[in-house]
């Protein structure tokens, strides 16, 4: 028969707290140093990313932007009168001289104006003609009184002084002669006096009536001219490029009636994003690929104003176009300035000029990349200045890598 021991049942019961305790330790144990372990590093392939080596040296500034060829020549011909569209001669693509009519306007009631505007304008020529007659007649009637009262001061001066010559003749009567003499020397004197003051009066009057006549002359002159200008020309030799006008449509002084250009010379249109124009300026140079060929040029003129997020560049091509055509999309290059010993890369596909960014930078051989801050400086096309971050002869990825943000590691493969 089996006797109990109590003492074999302690020391059993005693065992199994232990092991348990232990079990309880070494799991954890095993779970801090797992929670302490860091994320195994994602893999990526190598031959996907865009990884470019970080130099030191001349870094070229430049900004890109797509454009258009244009005529440089162009001329909007704009309607000078009102009037209804009788007919349209020419379309999109003709060629035209400065004096080719493009349409022919119709306007009764101008018509009736200037015809009502040449009739007075021959009245006050008439009216002018008898009014400057009338004052020239009254000068040659001042003109005959002076000389008829210069010849009766003569002719008593030349009695009175035979008189006092002759010692026939009294001294009272020569008296008398010299007396006479003198007041007709006073009619003469106040006679030429009349003829001055009539001359100036008269000019004065002709000048008058010559300046109203002036205003006529210019009214109907302004009417004939916008009769005229109801065949509105081109004023320029070249190809019509649009028309804006239908045959029939009603149009209005200073409405566009359609453009005109000359083929060439051509220069560019460039629309450089607004972000990178503050720094473009007249006279810089420019590289322009026309798909044919790149043209050098320069720029003439840069947009105020910016429009749709872009700023307008006109560029003037300096070079001869190989079979370039108005409208032909180009892309030009502008050199903005070249910095010289500064650390540069190739531009990552984010990242904005004077910010700080994160790129992965290769360690290991290139068998890791591990994330670091980088402050970019001045950009360019297809480079970057750097200012901190990053040394020359450092390797890293350009790409996209939002994939991993959430990861400071990752294994190239």
């Amino acid at each position: 028969m089996d006797i109990p021991r109590p003492e074999n049942k302690r020391r059993k019961r005693l065992r199994q707290i232990a092991f348990g305790g232990g079990a309880a330790v070494l799991l954890g144990l095993v779970t801090l140093g797992l929670s302490q372990l860091e994320p195994a590093a994602p893999s990526v392939v190598r031959d996907t990313q865009y990884i470019d080596t970080v130099k030191r040296g001349e870094m070229l500034r430049q900004v890109r932007g797509p454009g258009v060829l244009v005529p440089r020549v162009r001329l909007w011909i704009a309607a000078q009168s009102a009037g209804r569209v009788e007919q349209l001669l020419v379309r999109p693509g003709a060629v035209v001289e400065p004096d080719t009519v493009l349409a022919v306007l119709s306007n009764p009631d101008l018509m009736r104006q200037a015809e009502t505007a040449r009739y007075g304008f021959e009245i006050a020529k008439a009216t002018f003609a008898e009014f400057e007659l009338a004052l020239r007649s009254k000068e040659l009637d001042q003109k005959a009184a002076v000389a008829q009262a210069r010849a009766s001061y003569e002719g008593a001066r030349l009695q009175a002084e035979a008189e006092r010559a002759s010692e026939a003749v009294a001294e009272l009567q020569v008296r008398r002669s010299e007396l006479n003499a003198e007041s007709l020397k006073a009619a003469y004197d106040i006679q030429v006096e009349r003829l001055n003051q009539l001359g100036a009066t008269v000019e004065a009057q002709i000048a008058a009536q010559r300046a109203k006549l002036s205003q006529d002359q210019n009214a109907y002159d302004r009417m004939r001219e916008q009769v005229e200008a109801l065949s509105v020309r081109a004023g320029l030799a070249g190809v019509v490029q649009s028309v804006l006008i239908e045959e029939g449509a009603q149009v209005q002084p200073g409405a566009n009636i359609a453009r005109v250009a000359q083929p060439n010379p051509l220069m560019a249109e460039l629309k450089v994003p607004e972000t990178q124009a503050k720094d473009l300026l007249v006279g810089q140079s420019v590289a322009v690929d026309t798909r044919n060929g790149i043209i050098d040029g320069k720029v003439i003129r840069v947009d105020p104003a910016a429009s749709e997020g872009t700023v307008q560049v006109d560029v003037e091509l300096l070079g001869s176009l190989p079979s370039a055509r108005p409208q032909q999309s180009v892309d030009g290059t502008i050199e903005i300035e070249r910095l010289t010993d500064v650390i540069y890369m190739a531009r990552p596909a984010y990242g904005q000029p004077n910010s700080t960014i994160s790129l992965f930078k290769l360690i290991d051989d290139g068998d890791y990349a591990v994330r670091v801050p980088v402050q970019l400086g001045r950009t360019s096309v297809n480079a970057v200045e750097i200012i901190q971050g990053l040394e020359p002869g450092d390797e890293v990825i350009l790409s996209d890598t939002s994939a991993w943000d959430d990861n400071d590691r990752i294994r190239l493969n």
